[in-house]
Order: structure tokens, then C-alpha cells, then sequence
């Protein structure tokens, strides 16, 4: 769905990211699931320097802030899963159905992003420093297992319960992203194709396009492109 000023739901995001940050910033999650669930939203740009007043509605300063009327939420975990209860496209009606694709969106942020964001800080932040080198290894190798075990659940399914994608898919596959830097996911050819699939959803790609947009229209003069 297109962003529109008039939206009633509104989500905060940053104006610009480097460009290793590009396609990653979480705001990408609700973008995702708005889209798939076809809402209009709008978005307030922020820059790095937030005001103090967000930390009211955010309280470890990030994005994304989702809006609503009276309702405001942060974490993207709770947010989609909010967008989900309210459209059968993200979150199955059937309580037994429901409760599993509430379980993997849990599975992706507690079991599989820790590790897997552990290994992109220290790629993206430390690679030059010793202790990274010395640490490397063994991050990567904890983010391998994690990797596997998402892999040799899947097994030959199409999405994580079966035929139906849910929220959990949508936050896997985001999550899963976080190591494109690498050759971990390829290492596992159903992983590999399920991400390819998650990011070949129409939704997907809308919501990917509108979230780098700004960031090539603020590129800070002298940053590479």
C-alpha cells in the first residue's frame, strides 16, 4: 500500500543508515507487515539525534514507534504481532495455528537473533580489533548451529508450519538477513530458497523499496553510495 500523509497509523524511521545498515533497520519488519495486511501508513523521518521526548513512547531509543489513535507500541515483535490479530493474512484464526506462528516470531527474536547479530557487530563494528579476530570464529560457529537447526526444522516446507506464511515467517526471514554479509545461509539449501522466498513477496519488496528511498534521498555528502 502506498505511504500517505493522511494515514491513521503512523511509524517512526531513521532519515539515513550507512549503507551496511541499508535493508536491515527494524522499521522494515512493520513496514513488511502492514503491507502484507494492505494498510496505509505514514512515517516520521528521525535523524540520529531524537528528541527526549521520544523516549517516552521508546525507551533504549530505536525505531520503529508504531501510532495509532490512542495506541503506541514499540518492539517489532509485539508490533506485527498486533498487525497480525487484526488480519487473518498474518496470523491464522485457528487458536492452535495462531499460538505456533506467535511461537516462531518469539523463536526468530530469542533463539536465532542474538546469535546472528552477534556475529554482524562484530563484522561491522570490530573487525580490526583483536579480540574480534579471536571471537570471530566462534560467533560465526554459534550462528552456523542456530542456522541449522531453523534449516532441519523446515525441512522441505515452503514456510516454518507448512503452506501458509504467517508472522513468524515474515520475522525469520528478516532476522535471516541480518547475516547477507555472509555465506551462512546458502550453507543450507532450504534455507536459502525460503529466504528467497520470503524476500520475493510483492509485500516484501514494497516495503524494502520505501524504506531505502530515504536513504538515498539524504545520502550525507562525501558517504559513499
Amino acid at each position: 500500500m502506498p505511504i500517505r500523509d493522511d494515514a491513521a497509523i503512523e511509524i517512526t524511521a531513521f532519515r539515513w543508515v550507512p549503507d551496511f545498515a541499508q535493508g536491515l533497520v527494524r522499521d522494515l519488519r512493520v513496514r513488511w507487515a502492514l503491507e502484507e495486511a494492505g494498510l496505509d501508513y505514514r512515517v516520521e523521518p528521525l535523524g540520529f539525534e531524537r528528541p527526549k521526548t521520544y523516549l517516552q513512547q521508546q525507551p533504549f531509543d530505536q525505531v520503529p514507534v508504531y501510532r495509532e489513535g490512542k495506541l503506541t507500541l514499540f518492539e517489532t515483535g509485539a508490533i506485527i504481532e498486533y498487525i497480525g490479530e487484526q488480519h487473518e493474512v498474518l496470523l491464522p484464526r485457528d487458536r492452535i495455528a495462531r499460538a505456533r506462528a506467535i511461537q516462531w516470531n518469539y523463536a526468530a527474536l530469542n533463539s536465532v537473533e542474538p546469535a546472528l547479530q552477534g556475529l554482524a557487530v562484530i563484522d561491522a563494528f570490530f573487525k580490526d580489533e583483536q579480540w574480534a579476530a579471536l571471537r570471530r570464529p566462534g560467533a560465526e560457529d554459534f550462528a552456523r548451529l542456530k542456522l541449522k537447526r531453523v534449516a532441519d526444522w523446515l525441512g522441505d516446507k515452503n514456510w516454518l508450519e507448512g503452506d501458509r506464511f504467517t508472522i513468524g515467517d515474515l520475522m525469520m526471514v528478516t532476522v535471516l538477513r541480518i547475516v547477507r554479509h555472509t555465506g551462512l545461509v546458502a550453507e543450507q539449501p532450504a534455507l536459502a530458497a525460503y529466504l528467497a522466498r520470503g524476500e520475493a513477496r510483492p509485500a516484501f519488496q514494497r516495503a524494502l523499496a520505501d524504506q531505502c528511498a530515504p536513504f538515498r534521498a539524504n545520502q550525507p555528502e562525501g558517504e559513499l553510495v
